[in-house]
């Protein structure tokens, strides 16, 4: 890295989709995979193909209450003459011609019934019972293997565990899963200023790998929430180097060009430098790069600018090395309270609040058809806490969520739809 460089500052900085698509280049998943109990296995990355051990159900069941009878014994039968059949007890395990036993919603149909009866058409009389009404053969049965098939491929590698998911391995009779080990990440706040507590004049409690550290286990990952490493090159280097196996190295502090933003020649030292410079705002001071083929991503110090560039590139680099590819965030429609400036060419994220609007539903959503047809006034109010001022952490902090400005336009109107980015979430 020249020194012309840093006494320039960033007068090319590079677009975020195409940083992004960079560094994701320089990440590599990880093969590393545990055993781990189905129960405990939310969110978890599977490792290896998943078939089904066993089918689902694991036998004929009945599809309600009833009787189980041979559906041939039932030809003919109507309200004005029966089919008289001698009654069974219930969990009987056969039946003979002629005869019916009783069952249950979900219970096993005897050996020798192909159909149930339903119990509103049949009447017990003594020893026997009348149905009233002809089934079919396979009538009210579910038929094993009918949820699941024996040998069935439930999922492929990559996939990520819902609840749902958990529930439909342990009924085929699963007790642990394959899965990727969530990925190792590195957190190293940097900087001389920073103290841990009771800050004097000129110092400041670190923040920033505290947030990081959490946002990357709220992700999937495993972080090492290291000391602060104060801005000399050396303590730099080793810090770093010191954690080069792990699957993402990211640090926050330093990413600038200004005499103490030192981290920038440390990684180029280091390895390489792939980018160093984004059009987003707030936080174009972010550096991309790699060493010993392990991605780091250095942050920048102000807390707002740290985030805003955790999520666009962390976020999308801890994926990848833990085998999946970053969904897009959840959004909100929303109408703008207030006007957003932006830069053209600069992808502007403004935090907003969101205040509830007359067509939302409890949880806040808009249901429905409404949701495509609903006027601005139904829509919730996304307010800007704040459109600019990287280092207002409360900026973010007490945000409901953020408004992307792409890079063509100059900003957005009071008034207009736009989406709230969600990107506060378990994902």
């Amino acid at each position: 890295m020249s020194h012309d460089r840093r006494e320039s500052g960033f007068k090319r900085r590079t677009r975020v989709a195409d940083a992004r698509a960079t560094l994701l280049d320089a990440v590599s998943p990880h093969d590393r995979t545990e055993s781990v109990p189905v129960g405990g296995a939310d969110g978890r990355v599977i490792a290896e193909p998943i078939d089904a051990p066993s089918p689902v159900p694991g036998y004929d069941r009945a599809a309600m209450d009833g009787y189980a009878v041979r559906a041939s014994d039932t030809f003919g039968a109507g309200d004005r003459s029966p089919a008289v059949l001698s009654a069974r007890p219930a969990e009987t395990e056969s039946i003979a011609p002629d005869e019916a036993a009783r069952v249950h919603t979900g219970s096993a149909v005897p050996e020798g019934a192909d159909a149930v009866v339903m119990i509103e058409q049949v009447e017990s009389v003594g020893d026997d019972v009348e149905v009233f009404d002809a089934v079919a053969t396979g009538e009210n049965v579910g038929e094993a293997g009918e949820d699941v098939a024996a040998g069935q491929r439930l999922y492929e590698p990559g996939h990520v565990l819902r609840p749902s998911d958990l529930g439909l391995l342990r009924s085929v009779g699963l007790d642990e899963v394959a899965v990727r080990e969530p990925p190792e990440v590195a957190v190293i706040p940097t900087g001389e200023e920073l103290v841990e507590s009771d800050p004097g004049p000129g110092e400041v409690i670190e923040t920033n790998g505290l947030t990081v550290s959490r946002l990357v286990e709220r992700w999937g990952g495993e972080a090492r929430y290291r000391d602060v490493v104060t801005d000399d090159p050396d303590a730099l280097r080793e810090a770093v180097a010191a954690d080069l196996d792990a699957d993402v190295v990211v640090t926050t502090g330093g990413s600038s060009v200004g005499e103490r933003d030192l981290i920038p020649e440390v990684v180029d030292g280091l390895g390489e430098v792939l980018v160093h410079g984004v059009a987003l705002k707030p936080g174009h001071p972010v550096c991309l790069g790699r060493a010993e083929g392990t991605p780091i991503v250095s942050l920048p110090g102000y807390p707002v600018a740290c985030i805003v560039n955790a999520a666009q590139f962390l976020r999308p680099a801890l994926k990848r090395a833990g085998g999946v590819d970053a969904d897009p965030f959840p959004t909100r429609r929303a109408t703008l309270g207030r006007k957003v400036a932006s830069e053209p060419g600069v992808r502007t994220f403004a935090r907003v609040s969101l205040s509830a609007g007359d067509g939302e539903g409890d949880d806040g959503s808009v249901d429905g058809d409404e949701a495509d047809d609903a006027d601005g006034d139904d829509l919730p109010t996304a307010t800007p806490t704040r459109a600019s001022g990287s280092g207002i952490l409360s900026s973010v902090a007490l945000a409901d969520g953020w408004v992307v400005v792409p890079e063509p336009r100059e900003g957005l109107d009071a008034g207009e739809t736009v989406d709230v980015e969600l990107w506060e979430v378990n994902a």
